[in-house]
């Protein structure tokens, strides 16, 4: 398919911890869908230094895709998410940013959808929601799926955000709109991605909306555990005494 926005580019941001198994299966279904619709990208992996071999595996997928599709920048260990995309955003050479999880949680195939959506209403971000039209939640147990609407309806309550999936994590923002955001978060892990949306919010950024499928993990342990339960709730309450 031409693609008519040939000037922009996609950047998208795959922090890394213990995915050799999914990092291939990503990245070959990122190429297959970006190849398909036309559009310029480029793939980062950030891996943190990985015990699994990762970032092995990772250079190999850039010795069959090339340098200027798959670009790896990994860090000596495990910094969190939004270390991550502060350090993977300095080494972007796109004008749009997609962040999303390597553990194939998020399918690569939405993305055209994000980019169409973008270009419909010249949105700052777009969020892929599981609470909308057709989204929805495959392979989580009764118990995470309330802890998950529980989180999103609480949030929702306080913070009046906007949008309807705030702990999700794929996103696509332009380039300059993540850089503002990501100086002014201070959350880690979980609350991190919601406080992004709240941030956007009380900066007047506009949001659009797609629906996605989440399927859980395919390979690996998940990792919502009960500590990130209590640290959403406290960092929930934070930016409720702070917005």
């Amino acid at each position: 398919m031409a693609n008519a926005y040939s000037g922009d580019k996609y950047s998208v941001l795959l922090p890394t911890y213990n995915e050799r198994e999914n990092l291939p299966l990503i990245v070959w279904l990122l190429v297959k869908y970006f190849g398909e619709s036309g559009f310029n990208y480029e793939i980062i992996v950030i891996d943190d230094g990985s015990p699994d071999g990762t970032l092995e595996v990772a250079e190999q997928l850039q010795k069959v895709y090339g340098e200027d599709k798959i670009l790896l920048r990994p860090r000596a260990k495990k910094l969190g998410l939004g270390t991550a995309y502060i350090h993977g955003m300095k080494h972007a050479s796109g004008n749009f940013i997609i962040i999303m999880d390597a553990d194939l949680s998020h399918h690569p195939k939405f993305i055209p959808e994000f980019i169409q959506k973008q270009k419909e209403g010249d949105y700052d971000l777009v969020s892929g929601t599981r609470y909308r039209g057709n989204g929805g939640v495959y392979g989580w147990d009764l118990r995470r799926k309330l802890i998950s609407r529980g989180a999103n309806f609480l949030a929702q309550v306080l913070l009046r955000p906007g949008a309807s999936d705030l702990t999700g994590s794929f996103r696509l923002y332009k380039k300059k709109v993540l850089e503002s955001l990501v100086e002014q978060c201070v959350s880690k892990g979980y609350v991190f991605q919601m406080e992004m949306i709240v941030r956007a919010r009380q900066l007047n950024y506009t949001i659009g909306e797609v629906p996605i499928s989440f399927v859980d993990r395919v390979y690996g342990e998940s990792k919502l555990g009960g500590n990130e339960i209590v640290s959403y709730a406290k960092g929930l309450l934070m930016l409720f005494a702070t917005t």
